[in-house]
């Protein structure tokens, strides 16, 4: 057998310098602010499968399609949450206006997975009023902190991509 000796590693396996490169140094406030907020909700949204488990085979009085229906809000929010964040660079606002972007993305994803999650339990649909005060409800919080979040987000984003001086 052999005993370790302590010879210099040749070039190729030398890992490069731990030097932050400029590109990630200069990342703003406002990606890293939804980045993080996207990281922790598809962590959420995976642990929901556990949920829409539990719902599928009984053992919590949800209904198994609105708990999947959360599941899938999660993941995709994740997604509008990253890609947002990735194109802040190419967007015309300054940190105020990113920070406010990203704010309305963050709370109208968050909220959707959240308000899905708890109208499962509640078994209720939510997208329109019907009278039921429960359902109503729902359909309230929907609307005033998903879809109006999410379209005036929306909205920001596709105009953001404009040019400062274009009309």
């Amino acid at each position: 057998m052999r005993t370790a000796t302590a010879r210099p590693l040749p070039e190729a396996v030398v890992p490069e310098s731990t030097v932050i490169p400029e590109a990630q140094a200069q990342v703003q406030p406002a990606a890293r602010l939804m980045a993080h907020a996207g990281a922790w909700l598809m962590l959420v949204g995976l642990l929901t499968g556990g949920y829409v488990s539990a719902a599928m085979t009984g053992k919590v009085p949800a209904d198994p399609h609105m708990a999947l229906a959360a599941h899938l809000n999660a993941l995709m929010g994740t997604f509008f949450l990253l890609g947002v964040a990735w194109t802040l660079p190419m967007l015309r606002y300054g940190p105020v206006g990113q920070r406010r972007l990203a704010w309305a993305v963050i709370v109208a994803n968050w909220a959707n997975w959240g308000i899905t999650c708890v109208k499962a339990w509640l078994r209720v649909s939510g997208v329109d009023l019907i009278g039921q005060p429960v359902n109503d409800a729902v359909f309230g919080a929907l609307t005033l902190s998903v879809v109006i979040p999410a379209l005036v987000a929306a909205g920001a984003w596709v105009y953001g991509f404009r040019r400062a001086g274009a009309r």
